[in-house]
């Protein structure tokens, strides 16, 4: 049988939908364009993420009516009781594992299995899919913050996380497939603890296994950047130049509203620290705009907060009422023209913050590993998450490559390869 996987949202889900994915080939369906089965895994963290999973469910219906069409993931855990879209196997934040199971027993009878997620335990899943150079381990699954306009704590259940032997044992696995670079992911990744065992303690073991050669934290607060996580970043080069660290606010006030864990001064002091670690340090963020009672005077804060941190890059979204939250009842909503206008102007301090970072590597080496080959040109991320692009041979893919920068071509630093490249 063949199958198609269409997937929204974050890297977690994306990560869920490899791992569907393996389960399917590792049991002979095939990849196709016009699949017997075929799984939506949605997400919900805003208004329009909702519509996007809608419409995308309602289209892959009618233009695949004789497929089984499954839907999974976080829209359908939100809206559990009140789906208004038509599927043949509905599964939430549980059992996507357990894919199989439910294509064997689906006999044209509906099969609905979202259950609560208050209790979810780690779902254990293991990905050996190795095409690809760099490669996710979903370490941690839920969230206990509670932000007042965040759903997800709602849909994904609280904290729990993947016991570190097994952690260890599928980044070996991945090492010896290829994967140069290990990316660890979660909803809350730094939260990460497996008993007295800590994130800090899984960063130790992680930076000493043999062939690795890069790991990257997908995301993390910065109240879990502690001073244990800070000593293993500090003493070791495995732990990439790159992090990415949730501002959501540069305003005191609006920070408080959010329920956020500390305030700018905390954020900027963390943030000096680090960079004082390693200079180098790229530092990437997610911001809301239009939070309920952001003034202008809020807005231009949380600018000069940014520009004081020196971001490399923002992630900018307009707030969105998420029902059932504190702040979907709070009051003085800004108007959707006001937050579009903010989203603008902060995407425009985006693109001058990264381009400031980018041209302060021209005319340096640049070490990077060639993701995929186009055109005769090699594409990859540095250590720093800079990316580059540079004319070179097919047979460096997957390899350490250094190259000299010589311009900025954007979203892409241009490079010529050196005389030699670092095989690994």
């Amino acid at each position: 049988m063949s199958y198609k996987i269409i997937t929204l949202g974050c890297k977690v889900n994306e990560y869920e939908s490899e791992v569907m994915e393996n389960l399917l080939e590792n049991h002979g369906y095939v990849k196709s364009e016009n699949p017997d089965i075929c799984i939506v895994n949605t997400c919900t963290v805003t208004n329009t993420a909702d519509s996007k999973s809608r419409k995308l469910i309602r289209s892959v219906r009618k233009k695949f009516p004789n497929a089984i069409l499954i839907i999974a993931g976080c829209m359908v855990q939100n809206k559990k009781d009140e789906l208004d879209v038509d599927a043949d196997i509905i599964i939430g934040n549980k059992h996507k594992t357990d894919i199989l199971t439910y294509i064997n027993e689906f006999k044209d009878k509906k099969i609905n299995v979202v259950e609560n997620m208050d209790d979810a335990e780690f779902e254990d899943m293991f990905l050996n899919n190795f095409d690809l150079t760099r490669a996710y381990i979903k370490i941690e699954d839920g969230c206990d913050n509670y932000c007042s306009y965040c759903i997800i704590p709602y849909v994904r259940g609280h904290v729990r996380s993947k016991k570190h032997e097994k952690v260890i044992e599928e980044a070996k696995s991945l090492i010896k497939n290829g994967h140069k670079e290990i990316v660890l992911t979660g909803i809350h990744t730094g939260h990460y603890h497996d008993g007295n065992y800590s994130f800090a303690n899984l960063l130790n073991d992680l930076v000493k296994l043999e062939g690795l050669k890069r790991l990257r934290i997908s995301s993390i607060e910065i109240t879990e950047l502690n001073d244990k996580v800070l000593e293993v970043i500090k003493s070791n080069d495995i732990l990439v130049n790159h992090m990415h660290v949730p501002l959501q606010s540069g305003s005191d006030r609006i920070l408080k509203l959010m329920n956020r864990k500390y305030d700018k001064k905390y954020f900027i002091n963390k943030i000096d620290k680090i960079k004082k670690i390693k200079e180098d340090m790229s530092i990437t963020t997610d911001v809301i705009v239009g939070f309920p009672s952001e003034t202008d005077m809020d807005f231009e804060e949380c600018i000069n907060t940014i520009e004081r941190i020196g971001f490399t890059k923002l992630h900018v979204f307009p707030y969105s009422d998420r029902k059932g939250t504190a702040a979907s009842k709070m009051d003085n909503k800004v108007p959707g023209n006001v937050k579009k206008e903010r989203v603008k102007k902060l995407l425009e301090v985006s693109k001058n913050l990264e381009l400031n970072y980018m041209n302060k590597h021209i005319g340096y080496d640049a070490l990077f590993i060639p993701e995929t080959y186009e055109n005769g040109y090699l594409i990859g991320h540095t250590s720093n998450y800079l990316l580059i692009k540079a004319k070179g041979k097919k047979n460096l893919l997957g390899k350490e490559v250094l190259v000299k920068i010589s311009k900025v071509e954007y979203p892409y630093l241009i490079g010529k390869v050196k005389d030699f490249e670092i095989n690994i």
